[in-house]
């Protein structure tokens, strides 16, 4: 038998090819798992660069560079942990695409923060700790970049375990840890620790009661109506005029001392502004009811309108409230390192130091932002684009009067605070309501409606408490995240202290 001849070349094999395939696109996956850090990166570098235009003549140049890359860090962080607050009910209601969602929000964070930040940005970088106790611009300084530290790692840390925590618990938390590592609990100005305390535990009640009554009047005036498509197009433009009526004044009362409108001026342009928009909107809903149905589906269609300009009049209230959360620490720095050694003096906001906050802001949110909106949007999605618009209306105007009164709020907790009052409220509404139960006499045809019986009470309980089965998360995650910042913003002070100072 003759011998075969040698091959010196091998075939490649189909596996082979499939072999190599895979690596390809398994490389693919894991560069483009690195383009949002990459690009996070690439924008603190920016940042520092943007920075060094302005202090670039200080001797203290450094110390302002690497505070407002810090400052920018803890920006990211707020827009990829507390993006979900703002859009996640419209992207959950299928009002709003995800990159719809992105974009507005984007935009509206960035006026927030740039129009309205300012009250709060100085409650944060001033009113906290008491600087007539601090001894120097230095301690000050590093007092501050250690806070900025500690609640941008914190955050960072919580948002990479989905861990429902506060941005403005964290930096609050942070500056009082290196404010008492720095000079003990004497710095510390526990009256305005004991209004920020207050606030936290009034604005979730707040946003649940305000939830409370815009649903109540959705139900009573749409949803239990014999003619729904008729009842929605009276009361749908009132309810957008209503919210845009209100945003307005309140973009008045924080632009007074550039826009020279007298006080007394913001309420009747208010109420003008409102008129206009209720015009503008009767017309747009008439067109867009032709042809729909008597159903509550039919509702869905309608409430698409005002549940995206909720969400962003939410964008804008974040960007007002939230930013502070970012550049109240480095305001205070550029403060005593460039424009006055007296740490007495009250801290005032550069701009640029405000751009740093708002773009850091809208810079998380794209990066970072989908990931957390689809998980809130898919636990969200139980409420319907009614529920979902009363939310996030409910915590726009609780975060606004927040602002308004310079008072750092949770965005996070209000949200929280108006599904559990719009649950609470379903449940007691369901069972107690005269015009509910008129309305499914009427429908049914019969007198007399027995309650269905629960063959599951705790599905049943979940179904109307919505998140109810996070409340024990998030009332830990609120409990550990001041003391947590805290004790890290002193342990940083510390090694900040025997390294620089």
């Amino acid at each position: 038998m003759a011998n075969k001849p040698v091959q010196l070349t091998k075939k490649t094999l189909d596996k082979d090819l499939d072999k190599l395939t895979f690596v390809e696109d398994a490389s693919k996956f894991v560069l483009r798992s690195l383009v949002a850090p990459g690009l996070a990166v690439l924008f603190l570098g920016m940042v520092m660069l943007f920075a060094g235009v302005y202090v670039f003549d200080q001797p203290d140049a450094v110390l302002i560079i690497a505070a407002s890359a810090l400052a920018a860090y803890m920006a990211m962080n707020i827009g990829a942990n507390d993006v979900t607050n703002n859009v996640g009910a419209a992207v959950g209601a299928r009002a709003i695409s995800m990159a719809g969602a992105l974009m507005m929000a984007a935009v509206f964070e960035i006026l927030g923060a740039t129009i309205a930040g300012g009250a709060v940005t100085q409650t944060i970088a001033s009113g906290i700790v008491s600087r007539e106790v601090i001894p120097d611009a230095n301690t000050l300084a590093w007092l501050m970049m250690a806070a900025l530290t500690a609640a941008a790692l914190w955050i960072n840390l919580a948002t990479w375990l989905n861990a429902p925590i506060s941005t403005t618990h964290s930096i609050v938390g942070a500056v009082l840890g290196a404010g008492i590592a720095a000079a003990g609990f004497d710095l510390v100005n526990w009256e305005m620790i004991g209004m920020i305390l207050v606030s936290w535990i009034v604005s979730p009640l707040l946003g649940g009661l305000i939830a409370i009554f815009f649903l109540y009047i959705l139900k009573e005036t749409i949803i239990y109506r014999q003619d729904k498509i008729a009842a929605a197009n009276r009361w749908v433009p009132v309810l957008i005029a209503v919210m845009f009526g209100s945003f307005t004044t309140y973009i008045l009362l924080q632009t007074a001392p550039i826009n020279h409108v007298p006080p007394v001026w913001t309420g009747p342009l208010g109420l003008a502004a409102g008129f206009a928009c209720w015009l503008a909107a009767r017309p747009l809903i008439a067109r867009q009811s032709i042809g729909l149905e008597n159903r509550n589906d039919s509702l869905r269609k309608l409430f698409r309108l005002p549940l995206i300009f909720s969400a962003a009049l939410l964008s804008f209230a974040h960007g007002a409230n939230d930013v502070s959360n970012a550049i109240g620490p480095l305001s205070a720095i550029v403060h005593v390192v460039m424009e006055s050694r007296d740490v007495t003096e009250t801290v005032g906001v550069p701009f640029w130091v405000m751009a740093i906050g708002a773009l850091g802001i809208s810079v998380g949110l794209l990066l970072f932002g989908p990931r957390l909106i689809r998980i809130v949007g898919e636990q969200i999605t139980k409420l319907n684009p009614m529920r979902a618009y009363c939310v996030a209306l409910s915590a726009a105007v609780t975060v606004i009067v927040a602002s308004w009164l310079g008072l750092p709020v949770s965005s996070t907790h209000i949200a929280v605070g108006a599904v559990f009052g719009v649950g609470f409220f379903r449940e007691w509404y369901t069972r107690h309501s005269r015009r509910r139960i008129e309305y499914m006499r009427q429908k049914s045809g019969h007198f007399d409606i027995a309650e269905p019986e629960d063959r599951n009470p705790d599905e049943t309980r979940r179904r109307y408490l919505v998140r109810r089965s996070h409340l024990m998360t998030i009332g830990a995650a609120w409990i550990i995240t001041v003391p947590i910042s805290a004790a890290l913003a002193a342990v940083l002070y510390w090694i900040m202290f025997a390294l620089f100072i």
